[in-house]
């Protein structure tokens, strides 16, 4: 039986969760986690992403992702991927970490609270999972990006943007002022959090008004989305891809001939090829095929030299 099909268009917002193999941690220290948080950071920097909201918990996580280029599929196959094989280098294990396919639901972005909604809902995570005092001021969770709400602009990482959550909270500035005001929001959310309330957050696909959920039904009935286990269309990701090749090829003054006569480990393909790894999210196959460089294990010692 087919999975259920991911909708992608530009400009679509996710709420996108994922547990640990059998619930087992996927951070064992605070190393792990920034080494989640810097790999997001990539997943940003290739794909476009824009991130309003993450928590990080012991066996899961939370991110409110906004995806301007219509590409959560491929980079979050990419981010998952290289995280899950940086923490197996680091501990000396194999196999899979998560626990089969990422969950997504759909937020509708339009500016009436269902954005803010999301956020809260990631924000307030450590408050339900018993993790601070009710004494203790939800800034005290470091592992999440309440409290990178509360740093000046210049102080967050570049991929995080808060200006549409304040914007639902009708705080027009991201000032001293502002993050004052969007603080006590917050903290009054959490004290009127009730058991059951968050349903529609957690077990939905979609969140949103009317007019979107029947334009995105709409696109799913038209099968313009992707299936977990069909082949990807990342076309706008082929796009950026195909335009750095050529870009390496014009600058060498080369020809698609003189890419294909090359040897598979030329020293000038395999500076291309770790351009595309670098840039893109691109699969090894695939630059071993676009480049003539053989096969993905040919990329990937080459890469490693």
């Amino acid at each position: 039986m087919a999975r259920k099909l991911r909708v992608q268009y530009p400009g679509a917002i996710y709420h996108v969760m994922n547990r640990g193999d059998r619930r087992e941690p996927i951070f064992k220290d605070d190393q792990d986690r920034r080494r989640f948080l810097e790999t997001l950071g990539e997943a940003c920097d290739k794909t476009g992403w824009q991130v309003h909201a993450y928590c990080l918990m012991l066996n899961h996580f939370h991110l409110v992702i906004e995806t301007p280029n219509a590409n959560l599929v491929a980079g979050m196959k990419w981010f998952l991927g290289t995280y899950t094989s940086r923490f197996n280098r680091r501990h000396k294990l194999f196999g899979h970490l998560f626990s089969g396919r990422y969950k997504s639901l759909i937020v509708d972005g339009s500016g009436d609270g269902y954005l803010r909604t999301v956020c809260d809902y990631v924000h307030l995570n450590p408050i339900r999972a018993n993790l601070l005092q009710p004494e203790q001021p939800l800034q005290e969770y470091r592992w999440s990006s309440y409290p990178e709400y509360l740093k000046r602009a210049g102080q967050r990482a570049s991929w995080l943007r808060v200006d549409r959550v304040l914007g639902e909270l009708g705080i027009q500035r991201d000032d001293a002022v502002g993050r004052k005001l969007f603080a006590q929001a917050v903290e009054e959310r959490r004290g009127k959090d009730k058991p059951g309330e968050w349903k529609a957050v957690r077990r939905g696909w979609f969140l949103g008004g009317a007019l979107l959920r029947e334009h995105v039904l709409e696109m799913m009935g038209c099968g313009m989305g992707e299936h977990h286990g069909g082949e990807e269309k990342r076309e706008t990701d082929e796009q950026k891809a195909q335009r750095l090749v050529l870009e390496e090829l014009q600058k060498r003054g080369w020809t698609e001939q003189d890419l294909k006569q090359r040897r598979k480990t030329d020293a000038a393909k395999v500076k291309m090829a770790a351009r595309l790894r670098s840039e893109t999210v691109m699969t090894l196959d695939w630059i071993a095929r676009r480049l003539q460089m053989g096969c993905r294990h040919t990329v990937a010692n080459c890469l490693k030299a």
